[in-house]
């Protein structure tokens, strides 16, 4: 295990802090800060550490992040080797969010330091997807800050985040998603709205897979894939068509309703269909009974894929279809639920740079043996400590 004596920072110790070299406070380390140095009490890696402990430890606004750090200056001043005690006020935090900080460069560092880890990018599945930040909408206006996510679900970190711009959707935010990972043998999702042609053809030519649900954008998709799941009509004397159809069908519980889904795919279409490197089209049905009054739902869905039967059957395709309700489940929601992020009241970069550390915060404790985000929070808020040693010590 290697280690590392800081001794820029001017609130250190003169013997300095000796944390791991592969830390995440090492790599935070390295971020330029675009400050003005003349007058500064705290280094940007001091603010942002700050930020991700109170984070960890149950905070998510500024004015509790700050309140937070002030009650326990001086045992954060003990643990990060700080030669004061003191703490920065709610209005500094935004400064540094808001003008300190390069965003992309941020990001670089957070993903530099998630993909060193051991075991870290080794799954198949990537989720694309985007969410807006309710609170930055401003009065009368449809559109705050749009960030579009490449989430790895069965690792629990964002590969990639981006900002979807104003007069944009996320279709072109989505290909300069793609561009930035490595997509051999990798499978991405994305719904109905990142179904294009041209980031079909972008994935598969970087070596990837896809799998989209099909909506009415694109219809003419639509309506092949609903014809060919049609029950037949056979005239009398003639015998049904040979249809190459395969079922999956899983059952659940949980959440107020017990639920079947049944996933029948075909490669018939893929010489048929105009749509790049299609190889199997499926229907998804979803079968619903609310447990409080056994009120039936149904809903029915469609999808196209480049994986050949040889590479997914149904069974597989089921899986990779639900996988991507892994970014709803395991980063919106937690971000908006848990962290808070939908009343976040920062703007324009400041709320970017809240955003992409909470997908720092979700992404430490990935690993970590909590039942839910919490259960962990609050252990974290009562072991100082551990939190301190999550960001001091290497992951590994």
């Amino acid at each position: 295990m290697k280690y590392i004596p800081l001794s820029f920072d001017v609130n250190l110790r003169p013997e300095g802090l000796v944390i791991d070299l592969d830390s995440l406070f090492a790599a935070l380390a390295e971020l330029q800060d675009r400050r003005d140095a003349r007058g500064l009490r705290y280094t940007l890696v001091t603010i942002l550490v700050f930020i991700v402990l109170a984070k960890l430890c149950g905070e998510d606004h500024l004015r509790g992040i700050a309140q937070w750090v002030a009650l326990r200056k001086e045992a954060l001043a003990e643990a990060l080797g700080m030669s004061k005690s003191q703490a920065p006020h709610a209005t500094t935090y935004s400064r540094v969010l808001n003008k300190a900080i390069d965003i992309d460069a941020f990001e670089q560092v957070v993903r530099d330091f998630f993909q060193e880890q051991p075991g870290t990018g080794q799954s198949i599945l990537i989720n694309l997807d985007g969410k807006t930040m309710r609170a930055t909408i401003p009065e009368g206006k449809t559109r705050g800050v749009h960030l579009l996510s490449a989430y790895l679900p069965e690792e629990g970190w964002v590969a990639f985040q981006v900002e979807v711009g104003s007069h944009e959707n996320e279709i072109p935010a989505a290909m300069r998603a793609i561009k930035q990972l490595d997509l051999r043998g990798k499978v991405v999702t994305g719904d109905a709205l990142l179904t294009q042609l041209e980031l079909s053809m972008a994935i598969v030519e970087d070596g990837g897979d896809y799998v989209w649900t099909v909506k009415g954008n694109q219809g003419q998709l639509k309506r092949d894939i609903e014809t060919l799941f049609e029950p037949e009509m056979c005239t009398g004397g003639f015998s049904p068509c040979h249809k190459d159809f395969q079922t999956a069908i899983t059952h659940g519980k949980g959440h107020g309703r017990r639920e079947r889904r049944t996933l029948t795919s075909s490669s018939l279409l893929k010489e048929y269909v105009k749509w790049p490197d299609c190889e199997q089209v499926f229907r998804l049905e979803r079968h619903f009974v609310r447990t409080s009054d056994d009120k039936v739902f149904q809903e029915v869905s469609y999808g196209v894929s480049s994986l050949t039967r040889e590479e997914a059957n149904a069974d597989r395709l089921l899986a990779l279809a639900r996988g991507h309700w892994g970014i709803e489940n395991g980063l919106h929601f937690r971000r908006d639920d848990t962290l808070k992020e939908d009343r976040c009241r920062l703007k324009g970069q400041g709320a970017q740079a809240m955003a992409a550390i909470n997908n720092l915060v979700l992404g430490l404790l990935r690993d970590v043996s909590f039942e839910t985000l919490p259960d962990a929070r609050r252990y974290y808020a009562a072991n100082l400590s551990a939190a301190v040693a999550l960001v001091l010590r290497s992951p590994g």
